[in-house]
């Protein structure tokens, strides 16, 4: 069984790096899409950045320049490091699997797994 545990929210000003965790214990990390997604408040959730079975990534066009996906298969453990926190980047950020590989279609109901999120908040 899939089990998705996010960490690493915090309240912290704007600028500076931000490294988000998920433990993915029942995950075979090649075969399955992983991913990232977030909600910020009153807005719909959004995809940050996912990797499918064959190592392909895919941005969200506001986390092409920021944000990188790196994984540590011995620690069971998906990151999300984000290179310098915006106030826009405030929200609730969730880890997501999806065993089938495919991280398409790119929107968080899709997926088969997802953790209880973590939240960001960045003030100006």
């Amino acid at each position: 069984q899939v089990h998705l545990v996010e960490s690493g929210g915090c309240s912290a000003q704007a600028g500076g790096p931000l490294t988000l965790s998920c433990a993915a214990s029942g995950v075979t990390y090649s075969s399955y899409c992983m991913g990232w997604f977030r909600q910020v408040p009153g807005k719909t959730r959004e995809g940050v950045v996912t990797v499918d079975s064959d190592g392909r990534t895919r941005f969200g066009d506001f986390a092409k320049d920021r944000f990188t996906i790196p994984k540590d298969n011995a620690k069971d453990t998906l990151y999300l490091e984000m290179n310098s926190r915006k106030p826009e980047d405030t929200a609730m950020y969730y880890c997501a699997v999806q065993e089938d590989g495919s991280c398409s279609p790119w929107w968080l109901g899709y997926y088969n797994f997802r953790g209880r999120g973590t939240q960001v908040t960045v003030s100006s």
